[in-house]
């Protein structure tokens, strides 16, 4: 220890200098991962890091399911710190669900997940969904349409491969099975036009329990009674015993134990294999959401007295739309025009000339709809998520829709899936020879979903959905930032993408280059119209 000396001032204001002290040592700073809890406990062990002086490892020593349980139900419902479920993370496979739910589950912002992909595996096995329709000459149109599109996909990613064969040369340093794997992955690239959105996928997620609580509640207040279903059974996969990926050879040891000791074997068993439920208490209350059901039926009202009848004007591939900061009445009119964007297949652009037409009176009331049925806990709708500088209307195939679905730094707007905007044909059929097969199944195919449509019966509008291919287009609305134009722009244009994509992309470049010259310079796009090598991924 250092010595302490004082000195004294021969002055009468003497003061003491403070004595000299070994430096306080640094805080020690732990950092470590935790594994093997189960999602409620460590979402209460991390919450009580606001509420006890407890490290971690004291807490999760402390902590019993019902103990979590019981602050949870506390906390989480009673008090309403809803934050707490972001703590409790759950990872969920789903499994032999359409495409068409695939794209209701995975529209959640704050969602990751992994999906079947169409470029990598034959869908051909799949299988697909098949809805009740009121009639049995229903039923046996619509499995007839889709086992036709079916076989139109198989030949079209077989003649498809054989003309890309035919012009890309294998490399001499290029393996067999890579070249056949690399060419039939842009074969069905071209033939996933033709997969209806009944065709069988599977998902991977991984959300907070606050967020599948959320979601849970969405699926459940969807007019599609697949997706309805979907949403009982992942609050059913929270609530019962998870899946053990190690429980055949935790058994073994188990019973290797057994031999030894019974007693042991005994408390192994009940720490090794006793049941895990992912989120037995915050899931719990999910149930079908009234302020989405009710808000949805009195939009599609207004939307369609609003618009009367009108006619589909032509819209671009993609349109960005006008930002007039000097209008007052600019946001209100944003916001009724969203609103009822998601319930028409009008373009943003002729919704907003008709909404602003209209009034502010009849816009105030467009406004009012969007909350008159909001309860204490219920969040704003998407739609009322507006001001972005950037917002794209873009009119896109279905199967590329999907892979622009993923971006999830913006703030999208779906409309619904139809057949009023027609179908994209991808320029390689041409060549293949099979381009008279794949218009032939498209326009069939259009002709049975008006009749299903039209068919009566409870929900026949959303069941004959099913039946549509990927190529036919979809309206969606994104809204975003210059940081995620930029991003989107730049990732969706590079060689080794999907054509549709790619094109969107560059389009959405192209319309800020045009908007605002000056930044154009910072986009690293690849221009679309240059040649691909096909053996490029």
């Amino acid at each position: 220890m250092s010595e302490v000396i004082s000195t004294e001032s021969t002055t009468s204001h003497s003061v003491s200098k403070p004595a000299a002290s070994t430096p306080a040592p640094e805080p020690s700073v732990e950092v470590f991962a935790v594994y093997g809890v189960e999602p409620e406990i460590q979402a209460y062990a991390m919450a009580k890091y606001s509420r006890s002086a407890l490290s971690m490892k004291e807490s999760l020593k402390e902590i019993t399911l019902q103990k979590a349980e019981k602050f949870l139900n506390t906390f989480y419902f009673q008090y309403g710190h809803r934050s707490i479920a972001d703590l409790a993370h759950i990872a969920l496979a789903i499994e032999r669900l359409s495409i068409l739910a695939a794209i209701v589950v995975a529209d959640e912002q704050r969602w990751d997940g992994q999906e079947r992909s169409t470029r990598y595996q034959d869908f051909r096995k799949s299988g697909y969904y098949t809805p009740s329709f009121a009639d049995v000459s229903s039923q046996t149109l619509y499995r007839e349409t889709i086992e036709s599109l079916f076989s139109t996909y198989e030949k079209v990613s077989q003649r498809t491969f054989e003309y890309l064969a035919s012009i890309t040369p294998r490399p001499a340093d290029m393996k067999p099975d890579a070249y056949e794997r690399t060419l039939r992955a842009r074969a069905f690239d071209i033939s996933r036009y033709l997969l209806p959105l009944s065709t069988n996928t599977s998902l991977g997620e991984i959300v907070n329990a606050r967020t599948l609580e959320t979601q849970v509640a969405h699926l459940l207040s969807q007019p599609h009674k697949e997706v309805r279903d979907l949403g009982a059974l992942l609050k059913k996969a929270a609530l019962s015993p998870a899946y053990n990926a190690n429980e055949e050879s935790l058994r073994a040891l188990v019973a290797e134990i057994r031999s030894v000791s019974s007693e042991i074997a005994d408390r192994a068993e009940r720490e090794l294999l006793h049941e895990v439920r992912v989120a037995p208490t915050l899931v719990k209350y999910a149930d079908p959401n009234l302020y989405e059901i009710e808000t949805r039926r009195e939009l599609q009202q207004a939307a369609a007295e609003l618009m009367r009848g009108a006619a589909i004007e032509p819209a671009p591939l993609v349109d960005l739309l006008d930002n007039d900061p000097s209008n007052n009445d600019a946001l209100e009119i944003e916001l009724a025009t969203t609103l009822v964007y998601g319930h028409c297949h009008y373009s943003f652009r002729q919704l907003q000339r008709t909404v602003e037409a209209a009034g502010e009176a009849r816009r105030r009331e467009i406004i009012d709809l969007g909350l008159r049925h909001r309860g204490k806990h219920d969040e704003l709708p998407r739609p009322f998520s507006a001001g972005q500088q950037f917002r794209f209307d873009i009119l896109m195939d279905i199967g590329g829709f999907r892979d622009m679905h993923r971006h999830r730094r913006c703030v999208q707007i779906m409309q619904d899936f139809t057949t009023v905007h027609g179908f994209d044909t991808p320029p390689e059929v041409e060549p293949a020879g099979v381009r008279s097969d794949y218009e032939s199944a498209m326009k069939r195919t259009e002709a049975a979903v008006q009749k299903l449509a039209a068919s009566g019966g409870e929900e026949a509008g959303q069941n004959a959905q099913y039946a549509i291919p990927l190529a036919f287009r979809k309206r969606t609305l994104f809204k975003m930032d210059f940081a995620e134009a930029l991003y989107i722009s730049e990732l969706r244009t590079t060689p080794a993408g999907h054509t549709s994509y790619r094109n969107v992309a560059y389009a959405m470049y192209e319309a800020v280059a045009a908007k605002y010259p000056a930044l154009a310079k910072y986009f690293r796009v690849v221009d679309v119209r240059e040649p691909v090598d096909l053996l490029k991924r």
